[in-house]
């Protein structure tokens, strides 16, 4: 039986760093049994894929410079552009300054500012039809991550979180790296049990990751998980102070009938941070990676060092059974000089996310791990200024690859200059619905009772993408 006493117990005879560990292999199998919220549950489908790794550009990548080719936005430069709604009477339609080529066997079009991605054409699904509903950022950022533009609501990997489960006890379910620190929205659990939110690494600008270093005058600095380590006490100490919290917890929640969703919360992060310090530094640590792996993310070069460390980390993350992963890399918002901005962007994560994308199909994880890459817009077709785009959230373009998503295609198309998806639109919540479906959740059976009624994800809208699923 799991108590106070038997943990001390299990402490002292065992020597202290093997005594943790199988003691926390124990508590696993216990916390199993006991039906935590965090242990695997049963699908509602058969899934296709068992872990998500979100590439999240914010700012809005222009995709009519990246994967949204368009010819004759080219032939027409510096004609005015069509008006639509009123708004771009006045605006010159400005081609992309850089060439697409056909790539792979499915000859999809990418752009010269992708070179090491597109060798990956025939694994990638290309949406060329995603739409939103607001052309601003923080609306639309909210959006991207929880289906409304102004409630707070839980997001897409604490929805995953909630349906799933995950596949480690011993370290969080979600993990955001280097999250913006203004949208906590976008990795929050909110009426959901506190469990089930995303735990940070990095943020504010600063590098996500334990390995992952920044210059701070002259000396390196790491970002990691905040707290995992307790320089006060040794594990059997802070064992019985836990134990001390967690009953005075047990007699709260007695207190409160038997019943509180948020004592329960605090109860169960508790334990989950205890058992962290033991995993996490495992996880973080890049160091013991070969060569050839640093090499394949792009680490040490510095144009891509911080992402590729970044990418790297979430397949590590993946190996060790964490369900959802999702990266931030910010600063995608050109409405002026596009074109170096968009060069130095893309030179960033070309190279790791082709990396990762590698690294998991040499691993065998592809087909189990949903990669997705995109932002919470596009831009327009018209320039802004003589080097820049505006916001464009009528058409736009994600990409996805693995996880049970067929390879090599194109989803849906934008008229011919790109402004709004004419063809196969996916809106928002026709996104998560599909997402959802390839782990093997039925986004309208996905619901959680609060403040008397049934919430969920996509509302009361979203049709599964059912082309796109091999």
């Amino acid at each position: 039986m799991d108590t106070p006493s038997s943990r001390r117990q299990f402490l002292k005879t065992t020597s202290s760093g093997f005594g943790y560990l199988a003691f926390a292999a124990l508590a696993q199998q216990q916390a199993l049994r006991a039906g935590s919220p965090l242990a695997p549950k049963n699908p509602h489908l058969l899934p296709k894929a068992k872990h998500v790794i979100f590439l999240c550009m914010q700012g809005a990548p222009s995709h009519v410079d990246l994967l949204d080719y368009k010819p004759k936005l080219g032939t027409d430069t510096g004609k005015s552009a069509p008006s639509i709604a009123g708004r771009y009477g006045q605006a010159k339609l400005m081609g992309s300054p850089w060439k697409f080529n056909r790539h792979g066997k499915s000859g999809l079009w990418v752009s010269e500012l992708l070179p090491n991605l597109a060798k990956h054409a025939d694994d990638l699904c290309v949406i060329n039809s995603m739409a939103t509903d607001l052309p601003a950022h923080p609306q639309a950022f909210t959006q991207l991550h929880t289906g409304t533009t102004q409630f707070v609501r839980p997001s897409l990997g604490s929805w995953a979180l909630y349906g799933l489960g995950t596949q480690n006890e011993n370290l969080p379910g979600f993990i955001t790296i280097n999250p913006p620190g203004n949208a906590t929205r976008s990795y929050g659990s909110a009426f959901l049990p506190a469990i089930y939110q995303g735990t940070k690494i990095g943020g504010n600008g600063l590098p996500g990751g334990g390995a992952f270093a920044r210059r701070m005058g002259g000396g390196m600095e790491q970002a990691s998980i905040a707290n995992i380590k307790n320089s006060r006490y040794n594990t059997e100490a802070q064992r019985t102070q836990l134990d001390l919290v967690q009953s005075l917890n047990q007699s709260r929640m007695a207190q409160d009938g038997g019943v509180s969703a948020e004592v329960e919360g605090v109860i169960e992060s508790y334990e989950l941070a205890f058992r962290m310090q033991a995993e996490v530094p495992k996880v973080l640590d890049l160091s013991k990676e070969t060569a050839a792996t640093k090499n394949l993310y792009g680490i040490g070069n510095d144009s891509t060092d911080t992402f590729g460390k970044q990418c790297l980390m979430a397949r590590k993350l993946v190996e060790a059974g964490v369900r959802f992963i999702e990266i931030t890399h910010g600063n995608w918002d050109q409405h002026f000089n596009l074109k170096a901005a968009l060069e130095r962007n893309c030179e960033a994560i070309d190279h790791p996310v082709a990396g990762l994308l590698q690294d998991l199909k040499l691993r065998g994880l592809l087909k189990d791990t949903l990669v997705i890459w995109g932002g919470e817009f596009g831009r327009t077709p018209h320039s802004q200024g003589d080097d820049g785009r505006d916001h464009n959230h009528k058409g736009f373009t994600m990409w996805m690859a693995g996880g049970g998503v067929k390879g090599g295609m194109n989803y849906g198309k934008t008229d011919e200059y790109g402004y709004e998806a004419v063809e196969n639109k996916m809106h928002i919540h026709d996104w998560h619905a599909t997402v959802l479906h390839l782990l093997g959740l039925d986004h309208e059976k996905l619901t959680y009772r609060y403040a008397g009624r049934d919430f969920r994800l996509t509302d009361v809208y979203g049709s599964v993408a059912s082309e796109i699923i091999s």
